[in-house]
């Protein structure tokens, strides 16, 4: 290792699918090495939201310093622009006070964002965005998949067109820009690096699928018993529906159906178990397709946090 890659500071990063146990170890190895923890999930963002996201507890945080949990209202959208600047500020703040920086969470697009540029420089008019916003109202995510197929004839990537957020800002982009997805990817492909100059080490946590159904179970009991049906109806006397992406997350969606009287209350555990399984499938899928190599390890065989980070 020559002299300039020694004197890097290092980012450590932690994620693994929910209910993995991400906490319990993030929280371990910070009190072991001095650290302060930034967060890398979508809903930590968000006063108010703490029983639906397994937020961690006040008595954690005194452990521990976090960073970047209860920073906005429900209501404000988060993009992954934003995050990316406050993680880098809050990293060089960690980092500045000669403590170690660890990155938590599973949220896979916001993890990303600490591996390859997220913004390529284009802007988008308001005339753009409310084109596409009518688009989207008149004729709904079909239409706009449409679209996007007939400025980009050579495919959409791995674009999830069944994502009416991310379909919306794919078009957007392409009549912003005149340029086709493929362009577009290539354009971001070759902006600096988020984290340049850092040392970035990755370590998954994972379980088998037979322990991860238990803790699912388990983790979607607690929640319930912990008032989560209470926390919803507060989020939504304070406006959470004017947030769509906080108020579709799992937990939060189908305790509002359980409101609305869609979802019979009996049926309610069993929805968010089924929800949050079908995302574990997902985040698996991301992990090993979207992030760059990097160490798995069983969770339930961990012995000590010596070894989450070991060469």
């Amino acid at each position: 290792m020559n002299a300039a890659a020694a004197a890097a500071p290092t980012l450590h990063l932690l994620t693994g699918c929910t209910a993995v146990g991400k906490t319990e170890w993030a929280l371990r190895w910070a009190e072991a090495r001095g650290a302060e923890i930034i967060s890398c999930d979508s809903l930590l963002f968000y006063r108010g939201m703490d029983v639906g996201t397994a937020k961690p507890t006040p008595e954690e945080r005194a452990r521990v310093p976090h960073h970047l949990i209860d920073v906005l209202p429900p209501t404000e959208p988060m993009d992954v622009v934003r995050y990316a600047a406050w993680a880098r500020r809050e990293a060089e703040g960690i980092h500045a006070r000669g403590r170690a920086v660890l990155v938590v969470g599973g949220s896979g697009f916001y993890l990303k964002s600490f591996f390859a540029a997220v913004a390529d420089g284009h802007v988008i008019s308001e005339e753009v965005r409310r084109g596409v916003a009518e688009q989207f109202t008149a004729g709904g995510l079909p239409s706009l998949v449409a679209a996007l197929h007939r400025l980009n004839p050579a495919g959409l990537g791995g674009l999830d067109t069944a994502n009416p957020r991310r379909v919306v800002r794919a078009l957007e982009r392409c009549r912003a820009t005149g340029r086709t997805l493929a362009e577009l990817a290539a354009d971001l492909a070759a902006a600096p690096a988020p984290f340049a100059g850092w040392a970035l080490r990755l370590v998954r946590l994972d379980r088998s699928p037979t322990v991860i159904t238990q803790r699912i179970a388990a983790r979607t009991t607690a929640m319930l018993a912990g008032g989560l049906v209470a926390e919803v109806r507060d989020l939504l006397a304070a406006g959470l529906r004017q947030n769509p992406s906080a108020a579709r997350a799992i937990g939060y969606r189908e305790v509002i159906a359980c409101l609305d009287g869609t979802l019979p209350e009996d049926r309610l555990a069993a929805a968010i178990a089924q929800s949050t399984r079908a995302l574990v499938k997902k985040q698996r899928t991301w992990f090993r397709t979207q992030l760059p190599p990097h160490r798995v390890i069983d969770a339930g065989g961990l012995a000590s946090v010596d070894e989450l980070f070991a060469s």
